[in-house]
């Protein structure tokens, strides 16, 4: 038995509960969590935003040990340092084969089926197929991809979403090149490493846009070189700052429809509009047939930074490892299993970038 954050339906409080973990089976591993990130989408998935059956253990963006593998797996044994991915690519699907691992059809079948217990025989399912907010979990083989020996464990674990998602945007879905500007709109984990992912792409004007004066602060520490609070007159101090073009890339990271609508505003003739964001199915965003064609911009969807696991990761470390990218500085709270319903009363109010969980 180890100890899980469960939740047991939407809008409710996660209860620390003893659930019963089976032995990682064929082409499973087991991996006792270091840390998790506490992520927007977990949120979405609490309350009903995202589609969620119960009871559930959330948590996606971790890192830990390797306890043990089944049969098969050969690509990481007991005791390995790894990252977990929650949307592992099976690589045989069509988009897999097509060089898009990001939407993969087969990424998210870990999620739909139980693979624990509660203490009277209930399952549980794991959130998003990887339940990290847990002392240990068991995940599909390709769910993790092994780090280097003695990585920082703790801050790891924001290379499974939040790091990922963010610079991915930039370098993976977008393609910012040198010189370019570019416009960040939601200051969380992810808008953050958008920032940083901005500034290693040699971007020459980063704005940064939070109602929150302690995030837009971050945000210049990390590379931006204006910080904005939202405003009627926004789109007209970013084009000021851009020879009254409006960015050459604009990212939201919120998940709003008015948001997108403000990040589309920022974004120049030509330029490039990039919903990084999980919004709402009931949430809609309206444009007139006239500015489309005016406008003559790009409005693309981004799944988890475009990422190829493999490609990608290596890649990620290799920035921390030079200091190109701050995993620290993303994060301001550590906290326990029972910390979690506080962690998230804070990313409701706007409070914070990254909130660690570590179990022990």
């Amino acid at each position: 038995m180890v100890l899980a954050a469960v939740l047991h339906g939407v809008g409710q409080q996660v209860r620390v509960e003893e659930i019963e973990l089976p032995a990682p089976g064929p082409g499973q591993v087991r991996v006792r969590i270091a840390a998790s990130g506490v992520c927007h989408s977990d949120l979405s998935l609490l309350d009903g935003t995202l589609d969620q059956a119960f009871p559930v253990v959330l948590g996606h963006e971790g890192s830990g040990t390797v306890v043990a593998v089944g049969d098969g797996v050969t690509h990481v044994s007991a005791g390995d340092p790894v990252l977990l991915i929650w949307a592992p690519p099976c690589g045989a699907c069509w988009f897999c084969a097509n060089a898009e691992p990001h939407l993969c059809v087969k990424a998210m079948d870990a999620g739909r089926v139980p693979y624990a217990k509660l203490a009277d025989g209930t399952d549980v399912l794991p959130g998003l197929g990887t339940a990290t907010f847990a002392e240990e979990t068991v995940v599909p083989a390709a769910g993790v991809v092994r780090l280097p020996d003695g990585a920082d464990l703790a801050e790891a674990a924001l290379l499974g979403c939040a790091v990922t998602t963010g610079t991915g945007a930039v370098w993976n879905t977008a393609q910012v090149p040198a010189g370019a500007s570019v416009a960040v709109v939601g200051l969380g984990g992810v808008g953050l490493s958008a920032v940083q992912g901005a500034r290693v792409a040699g971007a020459s004007v980063i704005v940064a846009v939070d109602p929150d004066e302690d995030k837009r602060k971050l945000a210049l520490s990390m590379g931006a070189t204006d910080a904005l609070e939202p405003a009627p007159d926004l789109a007209k101090r970013v084009r000021a700052l851009t020879g009254g073009r409006g960015v050459d890339h604009a990212f939201e990271c919120v998940g709003r429809a008015a948001t997108i609508r403000a990040s589309w505003g920022l974004t120049r003739r030509g330029g490039m509009t990039t919903v990084v964001g999980v919004g709402g199915k009931d949430d809609k965003v309206e444009f007139s047939a006239l500015e489309l064609f005016h406008f003559a911009r790009t409005l693309t969807g981004c799944v988890y930074g475009s990422t190829d696991p493999v490609r990608d990761v290596p890649r990620l470390v290799e920035h921390v490892a030079a200091g190109r990218i701050d995993l620290g500085a993303l994060v301001t709270a550590r906290i326990g299993l029972d910390g979690i319903d506080g962690a998230f009363a804070a990313m409701r109010e706007g409070r914070g970038a990254r909130t660690l969980v570590v179990p022990a």
